[in-house]
């Protein structure tokens, strides 16, 4: 008893001595700490203020019955979108929230029948119209309700089930590409494999009451990007990544080579060696074929303009129709198709998936479930995010060819045609 209670006594009087030097202190301790819960917190409401300020609506885009072109017109329509790009002075930012315009490109099967969506500010429809009938004259563009209002505000419950994910990336440098629509040209024939084909027929055979939803939440970048963190990637490819050294190093450095140097010559006379230049080797022979491929892909990826990219993935759908393997398992591995091994790919972000182990393995799975759910809804951009070109966005995102035939993708049926021109005028 006497060891419990001089124990007790010890952890008393420390809480207490600890207390009196809080008490000196906190007016150095405290104003660090709250001054960066503030920015966040601050931060935080002022963006939520600035995204509901605007106007949104959700467009429908029904691609044509025979379209027989590769994706690279999509690619008009992100260019298009790059131009809204814009820098914001302190004031903006910190004081009004503002934060770089974007838009969702949104894949979404509902039980079965898929659908091509753009969530986008108003402000933004003429542009998005305008590209997009610019490429593919008989496309139709409508505005419709949102979706995700379609199922319950709160999934999962009692009937319903789900499984979400951000999506990652499987190399740790954005300027990586993954497998662009250019590879999957057939090398015999010349004619053009759809890199959504296999994605479309996964998501057409869901039941029903199934639902998979697909978004890319996109933002154009800045021009450095390219110039800095791009570069910085193609000059470690080529070996002329520059090494940073910390200050204790470059000290340490000299002061070994200044008394290294006094040692010797007090010993040994001083001599002066003549600088030998090394040629170096040609590029294509320091490297093996592999890197120069690696290499052209990368440099090929930065001449494109690039949108910062947040990807997220949810299969839901009422339980006793729940098919985890298909609308998980199978929607997965069609999306590692967009992926190559010497370059970069998807996979589910390990920090979101809904999954939990250990305890209190319920509840907290539940909370992973409805948290990625309600991100889902709102759009929100937080957690993590790649780096993708218009190249690779219209890969993953763009009006499918007449060679896919999943029969649960609506197409328009008739031509679109403008009113002759010799109509009386009243």
């Amino acid at each position: 008893m006497d060891l419990i209670s001089n124990s007790l006594s010890e952890i008393v009087s420390s809480t207490k001595m600890a207390g009196q030097i809080f008490g000196y202190t906190w007016f150095f301790i405290l104003p660090p700490f709250l001054y960066f819960l503030f920015k966040v917190l601050w931060m935080y409401h002022v963006q939520e203020a600035f995204w509901a300020s605007a106007s949104w609506l959700v467009l429908e885009i029904i691609p044509p019955k025979n379209i027989e072109k590769s994706p690279k017109p999509m690619e008009s329509l992100f260019v298009g979108f790059a131009g809204v790009e814009k820098s914001f002075s302190t004031l903006e930012e910190y004081v009004e929230g503002g934060f770089p315009d974007y838009m969702s490109l949104e894949l979404v099967s509902d039980q079965g029948t898929v659908h091509f969506y753009i969530r986008t500010m108003k402000k933004y429809r003429h542009l998005i119209e305008a590209h997009l009938y610019a490429q593919y004259p008989d496309v139709e563009i409508m505005e419709v309700p949102d979706y995700v209002d379609n199922v319950p505000k709160f999934v999962p419950n009692a009937q319903w089930d789900l499984w979400g994910a951000d999506v990652a990336m499987t190399k740790d440098h954005d300027a990586y590409p993954i497998r662009t629509y250019p590879t999957y040209e057939e090398t015999v024939s010349g004619t053009m494999i759809d890199p959504l084909a296999g994605l479309i027929e996964v998501m057409g055979k869901l039941g029903p009451g199934q639902h998979i939803w697909l978004q890319w939440i996109i933002a154009p970048t800045s021009p450095k990007w390219n110039s800095t963190k791009g570069k910085e990637l193609s000059e470690k490819l080529k070996g002329k990544e520059k090494k940073k050294e910390d200050l204790a190093s470059i000290i340490w450095k000299d002061l070994t080579d200044v008394f290294g140097g006094i040692f010797k010559y007090l010993s040994a006379p001083v001599e002066f060696e003549a600088e030998k230049k090394k040629d170096e080797q040609p590029l294509d022979t320091r490297l093996s074929p592999m890197e120069r491929d690696v290499l052209k892909a990368v440099e090929a990826n930065l001449g494109k303009v690039q949108f910062t990219t947040k990807g997220r993935f949810l299969y839901l759908g009422r339980r006793e129709n729940y098919d985890k393997p298909l609308g998980v398992s199978a929607f997965w591995g069609a999306l590692k198709q967009f992926g190559d091994d010497n370059l970069n790919g998807f996979k589910p972000d390990g920090d979101t998936k809904t999954f939990a182990n250990y305890i209190f393995k319920e509840s907290r799975l539940r909370y992973r479930q409805r948290k990625v759910f309600r991100r889902y809804k709102v759009r929100n951009r937080d957690g993590v995010k790649t780096v993708l070109s218009s190249e690779e966005l219209a890969t993953i995102f763009h009006l499918p060819d007449m060679n896919v035939l999943a029969p649960a993708m609506s197409r328009v049926e008739a031509k679109r045609g403008g009113a002759p021109s010799n109509l009386p005028i009243e």
